[in-house]
């Protein structure tokens, strides 16, 4: 669920939505989520100081209080 809500908020933001691509890799008590994109979209993906990342940060913590699964989210080139 939640990594399909980052896949979709990626391609809206991206110039290249067909490069992003979203790898899950479930832990115990954290799951990675990993960000691929296209290497011109990696700065809209971030944003100006981190914003953009962190409020996808947010919503996604908001995921933290409903199945107790701490979220770690990394944004990597193609």
């Amino acid at each position: 669920m939640i990594s399909e809500f980052v896949a979709q908020f990626a391609k809206l933001i991206a110039s290249f939505p067909d490069d992003v691509k979203v790898d899950v890799t479930k832990g115990d008590e954290v799951t990675e989520i990993v960000l691929f994109a296209n290497q011109a979209d990696i700065g809209k993906l971030i944003g100006k100081e981190g914003k953009m990342i962190g409020a996808i940060k947010t919503v996604i913590s908001g995921c933290k209080a409903k199945d107790g699964m701490s979220y770690r989210i990394n944004v990597e080139a193609v």
